[in-house]
């Protein structure tokens, strides 16, 4: 069995695994922009105060007067020292042969590894400042940010000066910081961690609840229902969830009464028929009766035929194995062959047909199944047709659609009945009394054939007065 995870455990470790991420970049960001800033801002610093240092010396050896270089240089180193106590640097000043002659000496200068600087780096420096960072070609043990500059004093000896601060000290600076930012990360990642796990909790109980719905669905209780949610897709699908379990349930309630129905269609004719000839066998019914009676058993197994054959008609339709042959065809000829069909019952009850008088009538549908159409509810107009009465057709093309209307005058139909008159196997009580051989399809098939077609079907009816059918049909090939 292949293992899964919940949705639960991966939105958690996703957003974590976001979060933790989004993290560790912000750091690794902070710590190259930390690390560039206080790069800048040593550079700037120690270029700023090297200028003021040189402008001083400059003053220093000038002032010196008479006295001798010792001295002249002791009072550089003076001037030296105070600049490099107030910015935490060596400022020293070299010989063109990078001997040191004065110096501020507040660091020490102790992590040289020679006594002079190297002439290699001595060529590198300029007459305005030139910033490094690099070991000055193996002066220092470790990297340092230099600012030097070559120049001369008043006696035009070729002199450099130096401003120096060990990488070292940036970098403490930046692990403080980096500290102080892992602390606040580990803090806001606990508090994330927290409300991802709530948020999470929350998004992903509606899911639960569905599924827990939909399980209940599964095992035939439909009438689970989930409640609204405030979160749109969450609703659509409770409400999609919800409509499926009506749909369902009222399918499930129309296949328990369609069985019940077929049940007791089949049942009262195959009754009769084993009574009428367990009757004639065990000599209940006298050979004088024989013939009448087999002719009712023939009659029962042509009404088991009729229902038989509609089930399977119907059947085939609501699956999609029956495919329409699309054509323009004129809505008059199959009305036509039908009320053909039925000349001898319109006769004996001497019925009126109505608006026939009219032009060609098209309409875009397959001629056999709207010939069905037009014998059932044309059949169903005569049988429910008081004597005399009558039955009328009208027919109005409306934009791309054609109406056709069938009435006919008699009891009509209550409003109960309105609603229930296309349902599977229903027969109305007058129904039952005109004709017993019905079997309570042949609406239902005509609205799955009218649906078929993209069309509508509906019926309206004022009681002791008329029923009429009205159908809608496409009257263009065009979708």
């Amino acid at each position: 069995m292949r293992h899964t995870k919940s949705i639960f455990f991966k939105y958690f470790y996703i957003c974590s695994a976001v979060i933790l991420t989004s993290f560790i970049c912000l750091g690794a960001v902070l710590l190259l922009v930390s690390s560039q800033y206080f790069t800048g801002e040593k550079r700037d610093m120690l270029t700023t105060n090297l200028d003021k240092a040189l402008t001083e010396a400059r003053l220093a050896f000038q002032e010196g007067g008479e006295i001798g270089l010792a001295d002249r240089l002791h009072n550089v180193s003076v001037v030296l020292k105070s600049y490099s106590s107030a910015s935490n640097a060596d400022f020293f000043i070299t010989d063109e042969n990078g001997q040191i002659v004065a110096s501020g000496q507040v660091l020490g200068l102790k992590n040289t590894t020679a006594g002079n600087i190297p002439v290699s780096f001595l060529e590198k420096i300029g007459e305005t400042a030139t910033y490094d960072q690099s070991t000055l070609d193996g002066f220092f043990k470790e990297t340092h940010h230099t600012v030097a500059q070559h120049f001369y004093d008043m006696s035009h000896v070729s002199l450099y000066i130096f401003a120096t601060s060990p990488v070292s000290q940036q970098d403490a600076s930046v692990v403080n910081m980096l500290k102080l930012f892992m602390i606040s990360i580990i803090v806001v990642l606990i508090i994330c961690v927290v409300v991802v796990y709530v948020a999470t909790l929350r998004l992903t109980a509606p899911i639960k609840e569905m599924a827990q719905t939909a399980k209940k669905i599964g095992e035939g209780d439909f009438s689970s229902q989930l409640p609204e949610y405030e979160i749109t897709e969450f609703q659509e699908l409770g409400h999609a969830i919800n409509d499926m379990a009506i749909s369902i349930g009222s399918y499930d309630k129309m296949r328990t009464s369609f069985v019940a129905n077929v049940s007791h269609e089949l049942r009262t004719p195959m009754t009769s028929i084993g009574g009428f000839v367990d009757g004639i066998i065990d000599g209940t019914i006298p050979p004088s009766q024989h013939k009448k009676y087999l002719g009712l058993v023939s009659t029962e197994i042509k009404r088991l035929t009729r229902l038989v054959k509609s089930m399977l008609n119907l059947a085939k339709i609501e699956s999609g194995s029956t495919k329409p042959e699309f054509k323009m065809i004129n809505v008059i000829e199959p009305i036509a062959n039908s009320l053909f069909s039925f000349e001898d019952r319109i006769n004996a009850k001497n019925l009126d047909i109505r608006g026939l008088d009219v032009d060609r009538t098209l309409i875009y549908a397959d001629n056999d199944l709207v010939h069905q159409v037009m014998y059932n509810l044309i059949e169903n107009a005569i049988k429910f047709a008081n004597d005399g009465g009558y039955i009328a057709f009208e027919f109005e093309k409306i934009g791309d659609i054609t109406e056709v209307s069938i009435a006919n005058s008699g009891d009509g139909l209550s409003e109960e009945e309105l609603p229930l008159v296309f349902d599977r196997f229903y027969k109305t009580d007058q129904s039952r009394g005109l004709d017993a051989t019905g079997v309570g399809l042949g609406l239902n098939i005509v609205k799955s054939i009218v649906k078929l077609h993209g069309g509508t079907i509906r019926v309206t009816s004022v009681e002791g007065e008329y029923t009429k059918f009205i159908i809608q049909f496409k009257n263009t090939d065009e979708n």
